[in-house]
């Protein structure tokens, strides 16, 4: 059973998460205070740490370098988007904004323990995972996907690699060649996609002069080119069904035999394929012959959308943004708050190449000398939405129908949702509190407190005054 430390100052929200995570059979300890959660605990005991960035003393992020391997995640407002960024780039490995509901809270929880106990079974076993040439990002299915590259590169075998469009899939072709005993004799690389089918047999394994017509000499097809190397066709999906026959016989008999010729020319290739397409699924609908898919299937390597990569967003985002004011002769810029917000929560359906995209237009049309705004990425979000929809309806209806509970002062019921103690909160403690108290000690900005307010029915209670005559 996984245990996780609980660190924040308010009793309500503290013992909200206890029993949500107990309930989700997870082991929880408390704390309320970095002070004493060190003096209390061994930090290093725990699967996972959650603390409240703002707490008395010393802030939640001081966990981060205290808890060594452990991953903390922070709760922070809508209102502190510039210290969760700053916390991210700390080591936090996530935060998430307050207030939130049950399911967010533990589909982030499973999320971080997973990659965490995965990390740590990747450290254990002490396999070689430094990175690779050109290609950025430390997160663990990147770490995976380095280490398989080193394994299957020194090999012979035939790789297929499997990818959403713009991830990156000619990368790790070419990391696969550089690390092969080829690495000295040339990679050709073909879209397969980007060649007309009438030609791509010509393109690939060449023809004799008089072949077909426009065949005004004989040429040397792209498979005799690489020769002694490696083959990379991109998108092999695409390939016509006539030219996946004379690929087969290459693989098989390792010979190609131009079109319009009587003899075959032996050759040597290592063939890398690459597809974002499920070539089991076109191979039951003819589209994809299955004697091919099984020779080229020998080692299959999966790159991960860039939206599953974690923390690589905002690494990748930032070495981009170095590239590109480099290559324009501008300032080294950074991304503001927003920026790194829109960034991390974009799903980037493009993946890299989109994301290259943005950053190199964002960089070509930014004014300012330090920052890069997120206006300028051109991605449209609402950075600072809370999950409250205001509407003009009477926002104290709520509060006259007699539908808010009563904080009673006991420990708060486990059937309660998060919303409830928020809501028990604020009526325990508006009259001996001014609203920014209210809002810090909740986590949350006055403007969402105010929003919490109508959409909850909890007015707020004005402070008489006697008027002196």
């Amino acid at each position: 059973m996984s245990q996780i430390l609980i660190v924040e100052d308010e009793v309500i929200i503290r013992t909200a998460l206890r029993k949500l995570l107990e309930r989700n059979r997870y082991q929880v300890s408390e704390a309320g205070s970095v002070k004493e959660a060190i003096n209390k605990y061994t930090l290093t005991n725990f699967s996972l740490i959650i603390s409240d960035l703002r707490l008395p003393g010393a802030p939640g992020t001081d966990l981060i370098k205290l808890a060594g391997e452990v991953p903390v995640l922070i709760m922070t407002s809508y209102a502190s988007l510039r210290s969760a960024v700053d916390s991210m780039r700390m080591g936090a490995v996530d935060y998430i904004a307050k207030p939130f509901d049950h399911d967010e809270m533990v589909a982030a929880v499973k999320r971080v323990i997973g990659k965490a106990n995965a990390a740590k079974n990747k450290r254990q076993s002490k396999t070689s995972s430094h990175a690779i040439s050109g290609m950025i990002g430390s997160s663990t299915v990147m770490q995976e996907l380095y280490n398989r590259i080193h394994k299957v590169a020194p090999t012979q075998a035939t790789v297929l690699v499997h990818g959403e469009t713009g991830t990156g899939k000619e990368l790790v072709a070419r990391a696969i060649h550089e690390e092969s005993p080829r690495a000295d004799k040339p990679l050709i690389s073909v879209n397969c996609a980007a060649i007309p089918e009438t030609l791509i047999e010509s393109e690939l394994f060449g023809h004799e002069k008089g072949a077909f017509t426009g065949a005004a000499s004989t040429r040397e097809g792209l498979v005799a080119a690489a020769d002694g190397g490696s083959l990379f066709l991109d998108e092999i999906g695409e390939l016509p069904l006539e030219a996946q026959a004379r690929l087969l016989r290459v693989l098989q008999e390792g010979e190609v035999r131009p079109i319009g010729s009587v003899e075959s020319h032996k050759v040597n290739v290592r063939l890398i394929a690459a597809t974002h397409r499920d070539l089991r699924k076109l191979c039951q609908d003819g589209q994809f012959r299955e004697d091919l898919f099984y020779r080229i299937n020998v080692v299959q390597l999966t790159l991960p959308p860039l939206r599953e990569r974690g923390k690589d967003i905002i690494a990748l985002a930032e070495a981009l943004l170095e590239r590109y004011c480099e290559q324009l002769g501008k300032p080294l810029l950074g991304l503001s708050p927003e920026a790194v917000q829109a960034v991390t929560t974009y799903t980037w359906p493009g993946n890299v190449r989109e994301m290259e995209n943005a950053i190199q237009r964002a960089v070509i049309l930014c004014e300012d000398d330090a920052e890069i705004s997120h206006e300028l990425l051109s991605i449209d979000l609402d950075l600072v939405k809370v999950d409250i929809d205001i509407t003009d309806s009477d926002p104290y209806a709520a509060a006259r129908g007699g539908n808010i509970p009563v904080y009673n002062g006991s420990e708060p019921n486990e059937d309660l949702s998060l919303e409830d103690y928020f809501q028990r909160f604020v009526l325990e403690h508006q009259d001996s509190m001014s609203e920014t108290e209210l809002a810090r000690k909740l986590g949350v900005s006055r403007k969402c407190l105010w929003e919490r307010r109508q959409r909850l029915g909890i007015p707020r209670k004005k402070a008489t005054v006697t008027a002196v005559k």
